[in-house]
Order: structure tokens, then C-alpha cells, then sequence
């Protein structure tokens, strides 16, 4: 009886162990989740603004020392300024020339102009309308960085697109 009553607790304590087992929640097993669509990103810019031709087609173009002839890669951003003018036809545009620190005021304004000009009948030569373009000089008195480097003469050296009319607000 000692062994019945041994194996007995034995089974008893397995039984309690069981169903002690079975009263938990079992493990929850993750399911396959259904795809999250990706939050829709409200852009402020305006298509046909101002920021709109800053930031998506770029509204500037760089010049090398003492120059005014466009390099390939500026002639990328005007050609990207043409097809967006193309698109957006009421817009009239001003393209400013700048220069770096160095020359004289009445040099620098000259060379601006040039630079302004360069832009200007790149874009007429891509269909823009002379009529929506216009040009101003601004010589070496717009700095948009102030060191006497090298590297910030580069940035000052160019010329800007800048929206003057008819752009959507």
C-alpha cells in the first residue's frame, strides 16, 4: 500500500502539475500583421512656387574664377529650369549674376551681368521666352558666404533663378 499511495501522490502531483500547465494562457504566437502603408508625406512646397523650383530643380549654377561660360553640370540645372518654365508658363523669372570678393566693384558688375546673360540665353536656347527673363547684376555685393577662401569664392561665383511673377502660392 506505502507503494500505491507513493505512486499515488506521485500521479496526483503530476495531475495537479497538468492541469496547473493547461490553466495557462498558452504562448500567443504573432500573426502575420498586414502591411502598414507608408505615412503620406504633405509636402508644403507648391508646385510652380518659388521653393518648388529652389528645391526640385535647383535654381542656382556656378561659374569658375574670372568666367562666364556654363559648365555641363549647370547646363543640367537649366535644362531642369526650362522643362519646369515649359510646365509652368505664366511664371516670369529674374536670373541674378553674382561674382566673388575679388576685382573691382565696376568689374565684378560687369561680370555678373555676363554671368546673367549666359543664363538667360541658355534658357531662351531651350525655348524659354526671352520676354519671361530678365537680369540684374549684383557684382560681388550679394555674398552668400563671407571667408576669404577659395572654397567660399566658389559659392559666391554664380548665378540665381529667382521667381519674380505669376508663380502659385
Amino acid at each position: 500500500m506505502y507503494d500505491y499511495l507513493k505512486h499515488g501522490r506521485v500521479a496526483g502531483v503530476c495531475a495537479v502539475l497538468f492541469l496547473g500547465a493547461c490553466s495557462t494562457k498558452p504562448a500567443e504566437v504573432p500573426h502575420a500583421a498586414a502591411p502598414v502603408a507608408a505615412p503620406q508625406v504633405q509636402s508644403s512646397i507648391v508646385p510652380g512656387s518659388e521653393q518648388d523650383l529652389q528645391t526640385n530643380v535647383g535654381d542656382t549654377v556656378h561659374f569658375e574664377y574670372n568666367r562666364s561660360d556654363l559648365q555641363a553640370a549647370d547646363k543640367s540645372i537649366l535644362q531642369r529650369q526650362a522643362t519646369w518654365l515649359e510646365k509652368y508658363v505664366s511664371v516670369r523669372i529674374t536670373v541674378q549674376g553674382n561674382c566673388d570678393e575679388r576685382g573691382t566693384r565696376e568689374y565684378n558688375l560687369a561680370l555678373g551681368a555676363r554671368r546673367a546673360e549666359a543664363v538667360k540665353e541658355y534658357l531662351a536656347s531651350l525655348g524659354v521666352s526671352v520676354g519671361r527673363i530678365s537680369t540684374v547684376s549684383y557684382g560681388k555685393e550679394r555674398p552668400i558666404c563671407a571667408e576669404s577662401t577659395e572654397a567660399c569664392w566658389a559659392k559666391n561665383r554664380r548665378a540665381v533663378t529667382v521667381v519674380t511673377s505669376g508663380a502659385s502660392s
